[in-house]
């Protein structure tokens, strides 16, 4: 296996990720969250990548309740065997997404410090596209006072067309909080609800605790 590089955070918008895996696990506790990581971790700088896998990240929630995973794939059967036997052994589910849209507000700069998961139920893949659509129309007409700290939000669509995932760089947890009472904020809210055959489940923010690639 080539070496692996430990980085600040995944290239999400990587030219050569064909597909994503993205899983969530629930820990009981603070303690286990942190056993949690470190195992993954571990277990994925100490085995050979089989070719087609790009880059493992995995992160835990600002509860410190829920542990995720983010590998990226350029495809192949053998890298997606390999994604799924590791959330198998740990007893999380994992979905496989493809990156469709992505949106960069003017002028964001700095590192992410926070990262921002928001999941919905969807009913097939028209449904996928008009919600990505409408959510992006939303944000690219954000002033940009409504949104200090946003980096990036990126639109992830389950390849079985059953969920849509934002996966949202933000500058700090406070800079998210303070978009949560921004009209911008409720724009998107009322735009993925006008969506039939869109439901919304939620979302969670995350910190960083690993990021390598090969």
């Amino acid at each position: 296996m080539s070496e692996l590089t430990v980085l600040d955070g995944p290239d999400l918008r990587r030219a050569d990720a064909a597909t994503v895996f993205v899983g969530q696990r629930h820990v009981p506790n603070r303690a286990d969250a942190h056993r949690e990581l470190e195992r993954t971790a571990v277990e994925w700088s100490s085995v050979p990548w089989p070719a087609g896998i790009l880059s493992f990240s995995c992160y835990l929630s600002v509860e410190e309740d829920t542990v995720l995973t983010y590998v990226q794939c350029a495809g192949g059967n053998s890298a997606q065997l390999f994604v799924r036997s590791f959330h198998e052994r740990a007893g999380a589910g994992s979905v496989e997404y493809r990156l469709t849209r992505s949106v960069l507000p003017p002028g964001s700069s700095g590192s992410p410090a926070c990262v921002v998961i928001a999941t919905f139920d969807v009913d097939g893949a028209e449904r996928q596209e008009r919600v990505v659509s409408s959510l992006v129309e939303a944000l690219d007409g954000m002033p940009p006072e409504q949104s200090p700290g946003m980096l990036s939000a990126n639109f992830h669509a389950s390849i079985d067309g059953t969920r849509v995932l934002n996966y949202a760089e933000w500058t700090s947890d406070d800079a998210h909080l303070a978009f949560l009472d921004s009209a911008t904020r409720v724009t998107t809210m009322r735009v993925s609800g006008d969506v039939p055959g869109v439901r919304p489940i939620g979302f969670k923010r995350y910190h960083l605790h690993r990021s390598i690639t090969v």
